[in-house]
């Protein structure tokens, strides 16, 4: 049982609070209102709030190696943008033929600077027509795998030689063997969630390998070793955490998404934090976030 005290540090009502990236040379966290195409911004230090309307779902955001601007997902693809002096949006990929009802989901960059970006059905989740994509530095698009209901994840093994990546639907996690060239291995699957835990979602890794993931539905992130075993639980006022990340200076913050969406009236008076961001001080650290580009 955790004895770590989650606080609210922010009462965005995201409508579905996603893909928290910490920003070390900025002090600041980034995370998105998918469904309400909204980017928002903390400064850890000052406690200032930011955040930038776009023009369509923005589903995760990945700083770039070099600095000038970042990598986002899209509802329909995958863009360079810039938030300063004013927001640029450039758009490098759009894989889904034109009125598709596929979306962009979750998505991470590895060690070697590529990104990961999952793909999913925007209302449907039954359907298993979510793919998982590559963008390697060139910004070639490769199809990974396929048949996914909802893509979440992915997260890495500290050496690099493996990847975690979920299928929210199915309540699985799989492991895949991972290249240095990118080519991925046949996966096996790594935990399969039953009923009274909630769905895996977003995820990371710390400093020592173990697996941190959001549990949809079960109001708690719970920490794995990297053989699956639970080691630990941290309860969170909120039905819906939906992802998560290491932050702060010394990276022993971690940052907790949470999305109003899929909650009855019931629920919402049960969780009232729901949507909000939270934090809590961890004894062990995270590891700094990968980023686009060679």
């Amino acid at each position: 049982m955790s004895k770590h005290e989650v606080q609210c540090i922010w009462e965005a009502g995201a409508q579905l609070g996603e893909g928290p990236s910490w920003v070390a040379e900025q002090n600041r966290l980034y995370f998105v209102d998918l469904k309400n195409q909204t980017l928002h911004a903390l400064d850890a230090g000052s406690g200032q709030r930011h955040s930038w309307a776009m023009p369509d779902y923005i589903c995760w955001l990945i700083a770039r190696r070099d600095g000038d601007g970042f990598m986002a997902g899209l509802r329909d693809g995958i863009a360079r943008v810039w938030l300063e002096p004013e927001l640029r949006i450039e758009y490098l990929a759009r894989p889904f033929p034109a009125g598709s009802a596929l979306r962009m989901n979750d998505a991470k960059a590895d060690s070697a600077g590529r990104i990961w970006a999952g793909s999913m059905h925007n209302t449907d989740y039954a359907q298993a027509i979510g793919q998982l994509f590559r963008l390697d530095t060139d910004l070639s698009l490769t199809v990974a795998d396929q048949d996914y209901h909802i893509c979440n994840g992915p997260a890495f093994s500290l050496d690099g030689a493996t990847m975690y990546h979920t299928d929210s639907f199915e309540g699985r996690t799989y492991a895949y063997p991972l290249a240095a060239d990118g080519t991925l291995g046949e996966p096996r699957l790594w935990r399969q969630f039953g009923d009274g835990e909630g769905s895996p979602d977003g995820m990371t890794v710390d400093s020592e390998g173990c697996v941190w993931i959001a549990q949809w539905g079960g109001a708690r992130v719970c920490r794995y070793s990297a053989d699956g075993e639970l080691l630990d639980t941290i309860h969170v006022p909120a039905r819906n955490p939906a992802s998560c990340t290491f932050g702060g200076a010394d990276l022993k913050t971690l940052y907790i998404t949470t999305a109003r969406e899929d909650n009855t009236a019931e629920q919402l008076k049960e969780f009232p934090l729901t949507g909000a961001l939270f934090a809590v001080r961890l004894d062990v650290a995270g590891v700094p976030a990968a980023r686009f580009g060679r």
